[in-house]
């Protein structure tokens, strides 16, 4: 299942990746927001992620008009590992060398036909393993350095 959110900046984009998902078969889990009113990224960042984290879902997209934002804001829930693409090679070098597990995008910066082809990619690259699991293993050990001294 994908877990999917957006602010109002994203609405639009959203409503295109969800339409587009559910026409490819993947079961889609639409965390918001539910219309254009000004509503703040934090909070649909950090509802992915944590249905990320968690398990709910295998993986998460969240949209605001930059990306920026919502990345930032999911990448706080620990175990995620949202990166910001605006292109398929970040997308697939982002799954194949980070294990990417949340994309997120920017309604402004890329279009609907860029936004799907980003998400295909996205969605259709392995992990390599080998060396980069040694390496977001080394994330993940940052990760709770941090997260101890925050709690």
């Amino acid at each position: 299942m994908i877990a999917l959110g957006s602010d109002h900046a994203g609405f639009a984009l959203k409503q295109e990746i969800r339409k587009y998902l559910e026409s490819k078969g993947y079961k889609v889990k639409d965390f918001g927001t539910g219309g254009v009113g000004s509503v703040d990224y934090p909070d649909f960042g950090l509802a992915v992620a944590e249905a990320v984290a968690k398990g709910e879902c295998d993986r998460g997209i969240v949209i605001c008009g930059t990306g920026i934002g919502i990345s930032i804001s999911a990448n706080k829930v620990p175990g995620v590992r949202a990166a910001l693409c605006t292109d398929t090679t970040m997308a697939r070098l982002s799954r194949e060398h980070n294990d990417a597990n949340v994309l997120a995008l920017g309604e402004r910066i890329v279009g609907v036909s860029v936004a799907l082809d980003i998400v295909d990619t996205w969605l259709e690259t392995a992990f390599l393993k080998d060396r980069h699991t040694r390496r977001v293993g080394k994330i993940a050990e940052i990760e709770n350095k941090y997260s101890k001294k925050c709690n």
